[in-house]
């Protein structure tokens, strides 16, 4: 089977590729203008990596090779607050279910992808003229009109457009075979569905890079709007990229972590991947806005017109972009090859995230037989009925509801400020420092315990309170703007997720009997096993709850 790290570089490089490649959701340079897409970068990569991503990033994977437990059970560190791993991966299967859509989008094809410039009717078109019709793109029309066959709004659903229904179907069984033998099927997979989309996004920046108007692509994508550095959306537009490229605060890093061996160097191994993400992202950019560049010389339109927000920019700027190309139906094959491996790969380890939580809850009971299996099934049937939702012909807006407010920043970064805030005051930041030197054989960098400490609580509080004050009306391609209902719906997955954290830690807490103090005193100490206590551990009170659960000899123990 692959290393452990293989996978997790996989883990890491898939869900930095799925939700940037090709810069789909984050980063929307044609929202704010040219040149804040780059200041975004930037800052993300000088302040909020290295003082909230990263060490969240080192904090989860740590987590997990310690306690050898996934997203849920691993909170045994710290008992109480177990509902920040219940409220970890509720995001994560909210985000399974809308995730894999993109994956149908991305399969859906029909025999009419052909040209038909004889066949057309141009009489007719002529009298739309005529008539004084505004006229709309081609490309935006058949991606509206034919493959989502959208509605004009949330409140009707209409129909489900069964091509997608099919390919939805095709993707969760990918997703199903492809995991339903626990990693090691998985990882070797990956070997594959990780490394084509490099070879993709080397192909297409060699390619971009030669046609004309590439250059003006680029220096779109680098060129820096200095008088937005002070603006905050920025700030948090940035910030949250960050945590949001890192998987983290979703579970999958913690259960990733869990398959690793205790005295693995994960630290380095870590700040390897964090160094390849945001290489990634970059690299990636300047293949998508090369071609975005042709583009615009193409249509003689300004970047800002050409480079689209969110799934626009994969599934009708890019594709338009390819479809002047010589060979584009070579390129754009290959295209959306990428956005399929990329998204597989996203969506494995998503899921595998959820069921390694599950079945480390009860695992007397699912890991026997076939029973994982069984799980694994169960929760890609239940995914599905849910994203049945967003192949209809209203699914769209769906989708929307689900991208803005199930995953988004808001959750990601107050689950992110509860894992510091438990980790670094309740477990104690010198106890997990210790517990990495016990792994390790060396101290971690003290910079990591001050930032757990003091930096990233206070930077993801930050930028939750920005958040929630400048937060806007919801709305789908910058027109139609969303009813109130649909978006208290979407409140309502916000606060679905993080209602586990305070509403599991208030039902612990009032199990124990006696005063405050007293219920704190017996409702936090960490459960642990033998191998996980330090020397000063073994001299103290022998009424704590890690002295209890141990079930094997300290001295005999397998590390």
């Amino acid at each position: 089977p692959p290393p452990r790290f293989v996978i997790i570089l996989h883990r890491f490089e898939s869900r930095g590729e799925g939700v940037n490649i090709p810069l789909l959701r984050r980063i929307e340079p044609s929202q704010e203008g040219e040149g804040e897409v780059i200041v975004a970068g930037w800052v993300r990569e000088c302040r909020p990596w290295g003082r909230g991503g990263m060490p969240m990033f080192f904090l989860e994977v740590g987590m997990g090779q310690f306690m050898s437990e996934g997203g849920i059970s691993v909170w045994k560190m710290s008992p109480l607050f177990q509902g920040i791993g219940f409220a970890a991966i509720v995001v994560c299967n909210w985000l399974n279910v809308y995730y894999i859509v993109i994956i149908a989008w991305a399969l859906w094809n029909t025999e009419a992808c052909v040209s038909f410039s004889g066949e057309t009717n141009h009489s007719f078109i002529q009298e739309l003229k005529d008539n004084n019709i505004l006229p709309k793109d081609s490309v935006v029309e058949f991606w509206d009109n034919r493959v989502l066959q959208i509605t004009d709004g949330v409140g009707t659903l209409g129909t489900m457009v069964w091509p997608l229904f099919g390919t939805l179907i095709f993707s969760w069984v990918c997703t199903y075979f492809a995991i339903w033998k626990g990693v090691k099927v998985t990882g070797k997979i990956m070997y594959f569905t990780a490394t084509f989309p490099y070879v993709m996004l080397t192909a297409l920046l060699v390619r971009g890079a030669t046609l004309p108007g590439a250059s003006e692509g680029i220096r779109f994508y680098l060129e820096p709007k200095w008088e937005k550095i002070l603006d905050y959306q920025v700030w948090n537009d940035a910030g949250t990229q960050v945590f949001y490229s890192y998987a983290v605060a979703l579970g999958g890093m913690i259960a990733l972590g869990s398959y690793n061996k205790f005295n693995n160097n994960f630290v380095s191994q870590c700040a390897i991947l964090c160094v390849c993400n945001s290489c990634t992202s970059l690299f990636a950019g300047f293949g998508i806005f090369s071609i975005l560049g042709f583009m615009s010389y193409q249509l003689e339109l300004p970047m800002e017109q050409v480079a689209e927000a969110g799934p626009g920019l994969a599934f009708i700027a890019y594709p338009k972009a390819m479809a002047s190309m010589p060979l584009a139906p070579l390129w754009s094959a290959l295209f959306f090859c990428m956005i399929l491996m990329v998204g597989l790969d996203s969506q494995f380890v998503q899921v595998e995230s959820v069921v390694t939580a599950i079945v480390d809850l009860f695992p007397d009971y699912l890991r026997v037989g076939r029973r994982r299996e069984v799980l694994v099934g169960a929760v890609c049937l239940i995914d599905f009925a849910i994203g049945c939702t967003m192949v209809t012909q209203g699914g769209m807006y769906v989708f929307q509801i689900f991208d803005s407010f199930s995953a988004s920043g808001i959750i990601l970064l107050t689950i992110c400020f509860c894992e510091c805030m438990v980790i670094a005051w309740v477990y104690g930041a010198k106890r997990f420092s210790d517990n990495v030197n016990m792994m390790l054989g060396h101290a971690i960098n003290p910079y990591f315990t001050i930032c757990w400490k003091f930096i990233t609580p206070t930077l993801t509080l930050s930028m939750v309170i920005f958040a929630l004050i400048f937060q806007s009306a919801l709305t789908y391609n910058k027109t139609y703007v969303y009813p109130v209902w649909a978006q208290c719906m979407g409140w309502l997955l916000v606060f679905g997720s993080l209602v586990w954290i305070p509403g599991f830690t208030f039902y612990k807490f009032f199990q124990y009997p006696g005063t405050f103090r007293e219920k704190w005193i017996a409702s936090t100490p960490p459960i642990l096993k033998a191998h996980h206590l330090r020397p000063q551990d073994w001299e103290e009170n022998s009424d704590l709850p890690y002295k209890k659960t141990m079930t094997m000899d300290p001295l005999t123990e397998d590390a």
